[in-house]
């Protein structure tokens, strides 16, 4: 694993997918003149206690890595943030935006899955990133949706099975699925701040799929964390419930109408229910 990503970061996923069309979230353009030192050099490693700086119109900001070898809850977060990529991608080739899925699909492989390779490796986590970047390069070789759904539930089925590899804690299930979906939530939340702030498509997209995610994770352990902590899981679903009228559709409405407010105090509810 640690190869391939190694090759994908430094080489650019824009170079060896689109001939320089795919630039990662918020990241700017390579131009042509860089030397190829510049182009070949590593990303600076991540301290063990230092959260992960957020890329402009990103929020993978905040994930701490080295915990997920011995937090669930970290762990699952990094499949989640990578699925909230993959279900918003999914959703916007569905709907035409055939280049920001593209880009969607790809990004996780530089943004996420290099952080976390040495996790992997630790949790006995199988490679999976090449499903990303051959989605990603399947679209501009001109898929059809149908297709490319195919490919989704193919690294939507990667990611269910690297989730079997996450590590033992004292912490229940119902409480471990809580935190994820909260993540998830928080980040949603976030981006669509940031959402309102440009005009820009990706920071929406990105939201979207987080508050997908977000509502899949809670969905599938809604009756186990309501049984819990019916606290928590009320304040998860007004949480959702506020980001949905934030995400109508993963294509970008022409007026985001949904009051911040009203979404970012929902989801701060439902992180401090769960952490309560």
């Amino acid at each position: 694993m640690t190869t391939r990503l190694k090759r994908w970061t430094q080489l650019g996923l824009s170079a060896a997918l689109a001939s320089g069309t795919l630039v990662a979230c918020g990241a700017p353009e390579t131009t042509a003149d860089q030397s190829e030192a510049e182009l070949a050099a590593p990303t600076p490693p991540i301290e063990a206690d230092e959260p992960a700086a957020a890329e402009a119109g990103e929020g993978e900001g905040g994930v701490v890595f080295a915990n997920a070898v011995t937090d669930p809850v970290a762990f699952l977060s990094i499949l989640a943030i990578t699925e909230a990529h993959i279900i918003a991608a999914r959703d916007a080739h569905a709907l035409g935006e055939n280049e920001a899925a593209a880009e969607m699909f790809a990004h996780p492989v530089s943004e996420v899955l290099f952080e976390s390779q040495s996790v992997f490796e630790q949790l006995g986590v199988v490679d999976f990133s090449d499903l990303l970047t051959e989605t990603s390069a399947a679209i501009f070789a001109g898929e059809t949706p149908e297709q490319i759904n195919v490919r989704a539930d193919e690294i939507i089925a990667a990611l269910r099975t690297a989730a079997t590899k996450a590590p033992a804690s004292d912490a229940s299930a119902a409480s471990v699925a809580a935190g994820v979906a909260v993540d998830q939530i928080e980040r949603a939340a976030d981006m669509y701040r940031i959402a309102l702030e440009s005009d820009e498509y990706e920071p929406y997209l990105d939201g979207y799929g987080f508050f997908k995610a977000g509502e899949a994770v809670f969905l599938e352990s809604a009756e186990a964390i309501s049984t819990e902590d019916q606290a928590a899981a009320y304040a998860i679903k007004d949480a959702i419930a506020k980001l949905e009228d934030a995400y109508p559709s993963a294509v970008r409405p022409d007026s985001l109408d949904a009051d911040l407010g009203t979404v970012t105090v929902a989801a701060s509810n439902a992180v401090i229910a769960v952490q309560n």
